[in-house]
């Protein structure tokens, strides 16, 4: 007789709420303030402008980060706790008429009606709210709203991002900050698209060919911006 062996799985998808907000800080951060310096110094500014500029965009854009996301995450959750209040409501006043629904909704997945009648009712028997929000409208503990995590989750992020090629800016000969800065920036997105690929178990190439591609496409615009305006003034 064959014995099983019950194990513990872990998916990508469990940390999918901070993992987004953690890529998506420490992203904005080196992209952001890497092409922020370049433009200023490629306007041929002073070491100390760049600088300047610099740790105005680590400081500004952390907390840009951290208002944005929980300003954004606040609406998602406000919009469950509403659809939870909704749900509570039509339990209390139409037990039956749920029942069917959850009934219809296993149906549809492929149960046979009077499995299905069985699974929605047991189900209901032991958190009918949970099972409903969770199955009708797809709300889940896994994908629950957190506005505080995703808010110090980016701000955090793009702090340490926006950290890199400040540090590499303050520590290479001015002549050849341009170059350095931009050259680094591009290994620091390979890397953390790297990382956030392994992470959420994606695919290694598309996630770092993606925020290369896009950082590289918005250092050389910044950077010629800023030389055509140096130029003019």
């Amino acid at each position: 007789m064959s014995r099983l062996k019950l194990h513990a799985e872990r998916h990508a998808f469990e940390r999918i709420g901070w993992l987004r907000a953690a890529v998506l800080g420490a992203n904005d951060g080196i992209v952001s303030t890497a092409s922020l310096i370049l433009g200023v110094a490629a306007a041929e500014a002073s070491r100390g402008a760049v600088l300047t500029a610099g740790i105005a965009a680590l400081v500004g854009g952390a907390m840009s980060m951290a208002a944005g996301e929980y300003v954004s995450v606040s609406s998602q959750s406000d919009t469950e706790k509403a659809d939870m209040e909704r749900e509570k409501g039509e339990l209390r006043d139409d037990p039956g008429g749920e029942l069917e629904e959850l009934t219809g909704i296993y149906t549809a997945r492929g149960l046979e009606p009077a499995l299905a009648l069985q699974v929605a009712t047991q189900l209901m028997a032991k958190d009918p709210l949970k099972a409903h929000l969770r199955d009708e409208l797809g709300i889940s503990d896994t994908q629950a709203a957190r506005p505080v995590q995703a808010a110090f989750t980016s701000a955090a992020t793009f702090a340490v991002g926006a950290a890199l090629p400040l540090l590499i800016a303050a520590l290479v000969p001015l002549s050849s900050l341009v170059l350095a800065v931009s050259a680094s920036t591009l290994v620091f997105l390979a890397l953390l698209g790297a990382a956030g690929a392994r992470t959420g178990g994606a695919r290694l190439g598309a996630a770092v060919f993606r925020v290369v591609f896009w950082g590289a496409l918005a250092m050389g615009v910044t950077a010629l911006i800023g030389k055509l305006t140096g130029a003019v003034v």
